[in-house]
């Protein structure tokens, strides 16, 4: 990871055996497999180069750039789980211009790969994953919002979504259907406040 990519997550195993943590480049390939396996099986789109380069090479696009991340949860060894950030903001087309224009690159998080194996759903994984993810963009600094979207064909996404964001664009209500697909903002979590010695702000 670049030397210049902010505090990586916290990393320790939980009562179940999972642990949480910032990727490093030898979890790549872990990392690809959970991905490539969810757009497959869940999606049912399979590997489309435009929409899913970052897959490929992951390294690319969240390990090396400073302000984007990867992280993955292991579990025995495997990677069983995969969420990420990165600096680009949706593009029109193929999305609406008002969706593109409200979340501009560079000063957009967007979250992407949210992505738990089957026999590991129910843990609530996915949703430390985001927490953590907002904790990142949050220590990033130089974001004015979290952004994502996501598939309401895919089982249980949308409502998972719905309760933790805040709806921006559900396409299915455009003409036409758009793609099919609901946008959503996720608040910015406020920075700690920092730490007081004696009663005088820590320096």
């Amino acid at each position: 990871m670049s030397a210049t990519t902010v505090v990586p997550a916290r990393s320790g195993a939980d009562a179940d055996g999972y642990v949480l943590r910032t990727a490093a480049p030898e979890d790549v390939d872990g990392a690809r497999a959970v991905m490539l396996d969810t757009v497959y099986r869940d999606f049912g789109s399979g590997y489309v180069p435009r929409w899913h380069a970052d897959i490929i090479d992951p390294d690319a696009a969240y390990l090396r750039p400073g302000r984007c991340t990867l992280l993955v949860v292991e579990c025995d060894g495997a990677i069983v789980a995969t969420g990420a950030v990165r600096d680009r903001g949706p593009q029109a087309p193929p999305n609406p211009q008002w969706v593109a224009d409200r979340f501009p690159s560079g000063t957009t998080a967007q979250l992407c790969r949210i992505y738990v194996a089957p026999g590991h759903r129910r843990h609530g994984l996915a949703r430390r994953i985001v927490r953590e993810l907002c904790d990142f963009v949050a220590r990033a600094g130089g974001y004015e919002a979290i952004y994502l979207h996501t598939d309401p064909a895919v089982p249980g996404a949308e409502p998972f979504w719905r309760s933790l964001a805040h709806e921006v664009c559900d396409e299915r209500a455009l003409p036409g259907g758009g793609q099919g697909i609901v946008h959503f903002e996720l608040p910015l979590p406020a920075l700690p406040a920092p730490a007081r010695r004696n009663g005088t702000p820590a320096r």
